[in-house]
């Protein structure tokens, strides 16, 4: 058993821009198959740039804010109570154009 609070770990900036801030609540190699389960704060303006992950999925919730989130170059409305998966390989980015923060609570799970 393992019992973590989130504003207990230490908030850094994620991969794809340091002005997005997360915290890490499960990182790599705590639960088989689970490569992170994370929040992270977007201020307004900011996005996590397009990429991808070909080893694989993952699962974002928006727990408050409002943005966009793009897959294979499609967007869609990003809001509180949005859950969104994105598989291996899928080009993924999340853009807070809202005038709020957007906080969005991710992790990912490795392919088969």
């Amino acid at each position: 058993m393992k019992l973590i609070k989130i504003n207990e770990q230490p908030e850094r900036g994620v991969s794809h821009n340091a002005k997005v801030r997360k915290r890490v609540m499960v990182g790599p190699g705590v639960v088989k198959g689970i490569t992170n389960y994370s929040r992270a704060v977007f201020p307004p303006g900011e996005k996590a740039a397009e990429h991808l992950h070909e080893d694989r999925a993952e699962v974002f919730t928006c727990e408050s804010g409002c943005g966009e989130i793009r897959v294979n170059d499609v967007g869609y409305v990003f809001s509180a109570g949005t859950t969104v998966v994105v598989g291996p390989g899928e080009v993924h980015e999340i853009i807070n154009s809202g005038s709020a923060n957007l906080v969005v609570t991710y992790f990912g799970v490795l392919a088969d």
